[in-house]
């Protein structure tokens, strides 16, 4: 897989009610023998209803979807940045994640104190994104200070690598994260190995009481993070996190019926594992026959042999073309045979970009 999100968040929001629903709940790790799972990182399966009808097409033994990781990040307190807590584990870890899952508490009870004394997401996510910011500041100024005594031999590409980390600095000075601010394709490959803790994707997960679940949406907590959320651009999942810890207990079918009595459709971490995968700019594409049925995880514009090496590299290495009709279209038909009669699967090449829900199958050199 590859892809992770880091489950941050003060203490006592429900981060870790939310991860031991990931991790009761989440695929086998069995499914993806080529990862590594530590005790801190559990895989939630993204839901794709294309999946069972490919299956049912093809008659495939087992099924397979795509999956993301998360990854239970170090509680953190303010002043993590300074060291405090378990900041410095909390900053390592935040650094090797492609995203983060901010949980929000959104629900009052007098039985779980809060770290701060009161309920408040804006005052909450506001300590958290700060801790952010000033670790980046840390890194931006040594890169700054760096690149200015290099900078004095003359030389432009030092001026522009000071030039750069004097942006970013000034930036973080003020308050603001480093995600959000433009820079130009020299820009991206002088900053390129420094990885800003600030810069990472966000997706804030309002965590909400089982009483709350029906009227979420005019939730005051809730209004708040959204609108917290809109300002930076991010999105926001509402979930109710005792209710995932209840439904990773349960059988299937049972769990339907619990979700059916909140007049929901789905989990939240069906839900969250969804954002989270268009969050990264991830896509899907998909193959099948007797065996299984699977579907890949890419990033978008990727190109028809990377993607094949996704399976295994010597697809990439010997790549001929790749036979593709998009499950928009084969959902048509009784068959990819029959698809394939109608003259609908196509021979795509080298410079083919995979489209999400793509049915693939590679044609390569051993």
């Amino acid at each position: 897989m590859g892809f992770s999100i880091g489950i941050v968040g003060l203490p006592n929001v429900g981060k870790s009610t939310l991860f031991n629903a990931v991790t009761n709940a989440g695929a086998e790790a069995s499914n993806y023998p080529f990862c590594t799972i530590d005790p801190n990182v559990g895989i939630v399966e993204v839901p794709d209803a294309r999946l069972a009808a490919l299956a049912g097409m093809h008659h495939s033994a087992k099924i397979i979807p795509t999956a993301i990781e998360l990854v239970d990040i170090a509680g953190l307190v303010k002043g993590a940045a300074q060291g405090e807590g378990l900041g410095n584990k909390f900053l390592a870890n935040i650094r090797e994640v492609d995203a983060i899952a901010h949980v929000v508490r959104c629900f009052d009870d007098p039985n779980i104190v809060h770290v701060s004394g009161s309920v408040d997401p804006r005052r909450d996510i506001e300590i958290i994104n700060l801790e952010l910011i000033y670790a980046d500041l840390q890194t931006a100024e040594k890169r700054l200070d760096a690149a200015q005594k290099k900078a004095k031999s003359g030389r432009p590409e030092d001026k522009k690598e000071a030039a750069l980390f004097q942006k970013i600095s000034e930036r973080l000075s003020a308050g603001q994260p480093v995600r959000g601010l433009e820079f130009s394709d020299e820009e991206k490959e002088l900053k390129k190995t420094v990885p800003f803790l600030s810069e990472k994707p966000v997706l804030y997960v309002a965590n909400i009481a089982e009483a709350q679940i029906r009227a979420a949406d005019t939730d005051a907590y809730v209004q708040i993070v959204r609108g917290l959320a809109a300002a930076e651009g991010a999105e926001v999942v509402v979930i109710s996190t005792r209710l995932e810890a209840e439904l990773a207990e349960l059988p299937l079918d049972e769990r339907r019926e619990l979700l059916q009595e909140y007049g929901l459709k789905e989990s939240g971490l069906e839900l969250l594992a969804r954002q989270a995968y268009r969050l990264l700019g991830l896509i899907t594409y998909l193959t099948s026959g007797e065996k299984e049925t699977k579907a890949w995880t890419i990033k978008n514009g990727t190109k028809a042999p990377q993607a094949a090496g996704v399976i295994h590299t010597d697809f990439e290495k010997g790549f001929i073309k790749a036979e593709v009709i998009n499950y928009t279209q084969l959902q048509n038909f009784a068959s990819l045979h029959e698809a394939r009669e109608k003259g609908l699967v196509r021979q795509e090449g080298r410079e083919y970009v995979m489209q999400d829900g793509d049915v693939v199958l590679f044609k390569f050199n051993n």
